[in-house]
């Protein structure tokens, strides 16, 4: 694997734009073999609330993931929060969806339909680029990063945290800011990493 900049700014722009490079055709076996990869990875509840993301900006997509989760799991989408934090709605398709600020789509609901992170039994995150100790860089905002810092406490190891990606989007070694947040593991079309076994 080549090497990337450390510079976060050029980071992400490097890494932006590997995977907005993919074709549309790869993109779509992507998403199906990357929803057979989070179906296996062992991080899927049994039931609950699961959190996903509406894929922007060259993202891999989850629909094929969330259309395939069975009736006990509930699809979650993020809603941005006044405090700096996500909060988590259900979403379905079809039902209703307002921009935020960032212009990314979040489902319309009463504030009282919103859930702490803390509910979650698993969110899938997306990311800029990761390494194979699952540490990860997003859009550089923080928002995930604050949302579960409560993971840093001992003990606390809900929700687990996947991120998803392309393999692409692996750096040889990213160096983790105190305040980042550590995946349990995160799986690409090719590959599931685990932050404790490596790669498989």
């Amino acid at each position: 694997m080549t090497a990337v900049a450390t510079d976060p700014v050029a980071l992400r722009r490097e890494f932006r734009a590997r995977r907005t490079s993919l074709s549309p055709t790869l993109r779509v076996a992507a998403a199906g073999q990357l929803a057979a990869r989070l179906s296996a990875s062992g991080a899927m509840p049994a039931q609950g609330f699961v959190a996903g993301y509406w894929a922007l900006d060259g993202e891999i997509a989850l629909h094929v993931w969330q259309t395939s989760l069975p009736h006990a799991l509930r699809y979650c989408l993020p809603v941005l929060h006044d405090d700096g934090r996500l909060r988590f709605a259900p979403w379905s398709p079809g039902e209703p969806l307002l921009s935020n600020r960032f212009g990314i789509p979040e489902p319309d609901v009463a504030p009282d339909m919103l859930l702490d992170a803390s509910r979650l039994a698993l969110a899938i995150v997306p990311l800029v680029a990761f390494d194979a100790n699952c540490h990860r860089v997003g859009m550089g905002g923080g928002w995930y990063d604050r949302t579960f810092a409560f993971r840093h406490a001992p003990g606390a190891g809900t929700p687990r945290l996947v991120g998803a990606a392309y393999e692409i989007q692996r750096a040889p070694r990213l160096v983790p800011a105190p305040w980042d947040v550590r995946l349990d593991a995160v799986c690409t079309e090719a590959a599931t990493y685990s932050a404790d076994t490596g790669s498989t």
